[in-house]
């Protein structure tokens, strides 16, 4: 079928939905639109069989629905209603929500029902659950609904309780630092993360809190800062404490709004002294605590996992994500897991830390050098097999980052976006080494010029990934940690470790890696110093999220066999 996708932004949910219905053999253009009016020209422009928005905060006309059946995503089960549905999800405790695809109707999110399906809400923050539980449950819902069409079936009227919430208002997510939990605290962070953030003030100021994890070893008057960790500060609770990875600071009306930034930069000249606390080294069984990057060992297997907000990685935390490879690549193992949380793996360089820096060309050329730095560690590993193990998504500078492993592994809810033209930029981390060593070069050319996301499956058609792990976002770690122990044992491992040198060695003698950098940093630098770069207007309109130029735009997906084109608006390339 030609199924038109309509969006309100080419978010992880609508890349999602547009690489596995483009798997599954149909054409799928996508229009990310920001009203009615725009879904209009785009249904007569494309004339498609069928209309789908994953997420899309404008009122489909009736004109369009009663000519043409459209569906609609919502993030609830059958019978909620309203534009805050996860949100008060996960602020009231559920243990279990739902994703429902309506037909679209007079009335938003009360058409009749084509497919609806369940999941579990772990404890992790809102976009976490929307990239992964609740984007499993939509894709698996999306796809009954098209077969049932397809199989000329017909939605069933919305029954039973229906629950009409309504927007969750910033003044209802507010802390009540001297009365509630760290478990209330939680939830309220969790509720709001990434966005809208959770209002506060803060050292004389106000801010928008951003991210939460819970600390049950520190303690102290409720609402005061205690101490800070790897950028993130820990404040006090009335039982126990929590850290807050990330701030925001509220700007008035007519002001530009701020970048979201790690919590001791944005609170940089307010931050009273507090005790830099590192992360314990091997936490006792139960104990909840916050560290960004983590490393175990079982037996010959060390897994270094990290988690950084959004998947960027600013200057600080490649260096110390590198420091930490370099210990682990100390250790006795012979093979070294690099990765395998949940959500993120990484999307490169940190844009709004580069956008908030006094001089933010200086701090993207040491950003994308700490990058490199990093890459260059894992590439030259030559003593032990390294995976990488992804676990949601990843973009740009952080695909590159994976592809540094000898073998790279991901969910089968991961997507991937190979190529940096979106932001404006030809891309560093020595990928015009390891991407078309993967997949050839004329491959990798087009992913590079054609800026399109690429699902887990087609990944592991063209060999940008080794190996789908199918399980879910929750069990993906221990999969992985198994699966290495199983390669660790194997009887070819050592000499395959052994032939990994030579091979590094003979390419070293023929293309050395000194001269892949050398020649991507040469793009890069001109790019970061040229104040007329798009890559300047485009990081700033991405951090700061300001309006489009353009009022719509268009990404044309075909099945997998016939390569996508991007159209119409450069602004996605």
């Amino acid at each position: 079928m030609r199924i038109l996708l309509v969006a309100s932004s080419f978010n992880s949910l609508t890349q999602r939905v547009l690489v596995e219905l483009s798997d599954r053999g149909h054409t799928v253009p996508v229009e990310v639109t920001p009203d009615g009016g725009a879904v209009r020209e785009a249904v007569a422009r494309h004339a498609p069989d069928l209309v789908v928005a994953p997420m899309l905060k404008a009122v489909v006309p009736r004109d369009v629905w009663t000519a043409h059946r459209c569906l609609i995503v919502h993030p609830g089960p059958v019978g909620d209603r309203g534009p805050s549905s996860l949100d008060h999800a996960i602020h009231d405790g559920v243990e279990e929500w739902g994703v429902t695809v309506l037909q679209a109707d007079d009335e938003m999110d009360a058409g009749d029902v084509w497919a609806s399906v369940a999941f579990r809400v772990p404890e992790v923050g809102k976009s976490d659950l929307y990239r992964n539980e609740l984007s499993d449950a939509a894709v698996a819902a999306v796809l009954r609904a098209v077969e049932r069409v397809a199989a000329g079936a017909a939605p069933r009227p919305q029954t039973g309780e229906i629950r009409a919430r309504p927007a969750l208002r910033q003044e209802e997510r507010r802390i009540s630092w001297g009365e509630d939990t760290t478990e209330t605290v939680l939830r309220t962070l969790r509720a709001a993360d990434s966005q809208p953030g959770v209002p506060d003030r803060l050292l004389g100021a106000e801010w928008f809190l951003h991210g939460g994890h819970a600390e049950d070893g520190l303690r102290g008057r409720p609402g005061a800062l205690i101490a800070t960790r790897a950028g993130a500060v820990c404040r006090a609770t009335v039982d126990g404490a929590v850290w807050i990875p990330e701030l925001r600071a509220r700007t008035g009306p007519g002001r530009p709004r701020a970048c979201k930034l790690p919590a001791t930069l944005a609170l940089a000249g307010r931050l009273p002294e507090l005790p830099e606390l590192p992360a314990p080294a091997d936490p006792a069984p139960g104990r909840r605590t916050w560290s960004d990057i983590r490393y175990q060992e079982q037996g010959p297997v060390g897994v270094l996992s990290f988690a950084f907000p959004g998947g960027a990685m600013s200057t600080d935390q490649c260096r110390r994500l590198l420091d930490a490879y370099e210990t682990a690549r100390g250790r006795p193992t012979s093979v070294l897991v690099f990765g395998g949380q949940r959500d993120f793996f990484s999307n490169g360089i940190h844009l709004n830390v580069i956008e908030a820096a006094a001089d933010p060309a200086a701090e993207s050329w040491a950003n994308i050098n700490a990058m490199n730095d990093l890459v260059e560690a894992v590439l030259t590993t030559t003593d032990r097999l390294v995976v990488s193990a992804i676990g949601g998504n990843a973009a740009a500078g952080g695909v590159m980052l994976a592809l540094a492993a000898d073998e790279v592994w991901c969910r089968a809810g991961s997507v991937l976006n190979p190529h940096y033209r979106r932001m404006g930029l030809y891309g560093s981390e020595y990928w015009t080494r390891t991407l078309p060593g993967r997949v050839g070069e004329a491959l990798a050319a087009r992913l590079t010029e054609e800026a399109r996301p690429v699902s887990a499956a087609a990944s592991l058609d063209m060999g940008l990934v080794d190996r789908v792990v199918d399980c879910g976002p929750g069990e993906f770690a221990a999969e992985i940690t198994r699966s290495a122990l199983r390669l660790a044992t194997h009887g070819g491992l050592q000499p395959r470790i052994a032939a990994k040198k030579a091979e590094h060695e003979r390419r070293e003698s023929v293309a050395p890696l000194a001269a892949h950098r050398e020649q991507e940093l040469s793009r890069m630098r001109s790019i970061f110093d040229d104040p007329a770069a798009s890559y300047h207007a485009r990081r700033r309109a991405f951090v700061r999220k300001e309006a489009p130029q353009r009022s719509s735009r268009t990404v044309q997906m075909r099945a997998r066999a016939d390569r996508p084109t991007v159209e119409q608006d450069p602004g996605l390339t």
